[in-house]
């Protein structure tokens, strides 16, 4: 059970997790397409997305990008230790993450490091002037470690129902 802002869906049977699995899988089939194939009636599957959309468990609809393909040949996950910890600090951290478009995730997380980066730039060149230009000028960022990514196994997977 996963709670989404206020509401928890606790009631998702059969049909609504092939529906999430056929929106996994390409989001952009009509509601028609979708119907047909689980069975249902068009209105039934308006109903049973717009429920889902509602509830919080559909968050938004996107098209999943190469990076390569952009021109973001390097990727590196960077695990980052903040020297300080304080609200103040953390807020300042965060808001700072979310303004740079080289970082495509971001976790708080137990363990060793605080906060664990998802970083995609053109090249090693680049990524040593995002980490000299940004990260390491950050207050609260005491060291990062960088792991590259050499190649990806599982990516974007579905969930399950």
């Amino acid at each position: 059970m996963r709670e989404s802002g206020n509401i928890v869906r606790t009631d998702m049977d059969a049909v609504d997790r092939k529906l999430i699995h056929q929106l996994q899988q390409d989001s952009r089939q009509s509601n028609a397409q979708l119907a047909e194939k689980l069975n249902i009636s068009t209105s039934a599957c308006w109903r049973r997305v717009k429920a889902l959309e509602d509830s919080g468990i559909i968050e938004r609809y996107g098209a999943l990008v190469n990076p390569a393909a952009m021109g973001l040949g390097f990727e590196a996950i960077v695990h980052v230790h903040l020297t300080r910890h304080d609200t103040e600090a953390l807020a300042r951290f965060i808001a700072a993450v979310h303004l740079r478009e080289e970082v495509t995730e971001c976790y708080a997380t137990t363990g060793q490091a605080d906060y664990h980066l998802r970083v995609l730039c053109r090249d090693i060149e680049a990524y040593n002037g995002f980490l000299e230009e940004f990260l390491f000028v950050q207050p609260a960022v005491n060291s990062a470690q960088t792991n590259v990514v050499l190649r990806r196994i599982k990516a974007n997977a579905p969930l399950g129902g």
